[in-house]
């Protein structure tokens, strides 16, 4: 394989699979440090790495209709890649990538190309039986000659930020962060749920952050998770940006949430989490290193729906239904969290 010179990656959304290609493009960046890497990349998403070195970020506007795809051709004119690493299905992002001229444009296998993918590229990653989010985007790096796919991260949070976020969690207490929301409402968890999580983790001797973004939403199940706990929590919802919760993330002893983007956040800061499951299968989008600890429905939930087991359907599958995640008992959680602190703080066990 001869090394790419110039590389554009397009992978748009969402903060959890952004987070997973930035273990990809370190991969790269270690097995080619010269090789010049240009990254077009949702608005949201970029505010949390825009900062990421050896990367330089375009960012496509997907709700600016044809004036983002405008000045997408625009950001780019002039420049020719060595290969385009095309990561994302949707039809939106195979129109975007029009606008990339490469020599070699790689793309999911014919299995995952779905809304016709395979017909914006010229070559595919090697099929991949039954792989987690992560080990699929490392394909595109095994594509282009990468031979160390192992998963490691260097996140971009400056010592300013860090700062901040040492200055927010003052404690003498170890730290518990809750982010209790989704993107979806129907893959939250109920604030009852996380209030008495929230409790037992006081009483295990930690100090309880809940942490999220500013939507109206996130705001009032904070707010409810506090009526449901009998103690203060600090209250952090709305008040970070992504680089501050992340910087927040990374102080954590532990992490709480749900399948979201905070939840593969922490991943990326080494900070353990306790995922809850229950639409999709956490094999494939639970938190990378931390599989052991995530309290799942999502298998019940599947042969309830499916009456056939996971292994003998479709890889990825979604079980539906606006209710699954209260199948998921407060004990439950509790024995998970028990076993995270007796793995990696044995200190703390009481």
């Amino acid at each position: 394989m001869i090394a790419p010179k110039k590389l554009c990656i397009l992978r748009l959304s969402a903060i959890g699979d952004v987070c997973h290609a930035v273990a990809m493009v370190q991969a790269i960046q270690r097995q080619y440090p010269d090789c010049e890497i240009t990254w077009v990349i949702g608005k949201v998403e970029a505010m949390l790495l825009s900062e990421l070195p050896g990367v330089n970020f375009v960012i496509f506007d997907k709700k600016a209709g044809l004036q983002g795809y405008l000045d997408l051709r625009k950001a780019l004119a002039g420049q020719v890649f060595d290969v385009l690493l095309h990561m994302q299905v949707a039809l939106r992002a195979s129109i975007a990538s029009l606008m990339i001229k490469a020599k070699q444009r790689i793309g999911f296998d014919r299995a995952r190309a779905k809304e016709g993918q395979w017909l914006f590229t010229n070559q595919q990653i090697a099929l991949q039986a039954e792989p987690h989010v992560l080990d699929g985007f490392m394909g595109f790096a095994q594509a282009v000659g990468v031979s160390d796919t192992t998963a490691h991260w260097q996140m971009p949070i400056s010592d300013e930020q860090q700062l901040w976020a040492s200055e927010q969690l003052v404690s003498d207490k170890p730290i518990a962060i809750i982010c209790a929301a989704a993107s979806k409402a129907e893959r939250n968890w109920h604030a009852q749920g996380y209030g008495e999580i929230a409790h037992y983790l006081q009483q295990q001797g930690f100090m309880v952050v809940l942490c999220g973004g500013p939507t109206a939403l996130e705001q009032k199940l904070a707010a409810m998770i506090q009526a449901n706990c009998p103690e203060p929590l600090m209250n952090l919802v709305g008040k970070t940006s992504l680089v501050q919760l992340a910087a927040c993330l990374k102080l954590a002893h532990l992490v709480i949430a749900p399948d979201t983007g905070p939840a593969h956040m922490a991943v990326t800061v080494a900070t353990p989490v306790v995922g809850l499951y229950a639409h999709s299968n956490p094999k494939r989008t639970g938190p990378y290193t931390y599989q052991h600890y995530v309290v799942s429905y999502y298998q019940q939930a599947i042969q309830a729906q499916q009456h056939k087991p996971v292994s003998k359907l479709p890889w990825g599958i979604r079980a539906k239904g606006d209710d699954l995640m209260a199948n998921i008992k407060v004990e439950q959680v509790k024995d998970k969290i028990r076993q995270l602190i007796a793995d990696l703080y044995p200190e703390l066990v009481k």
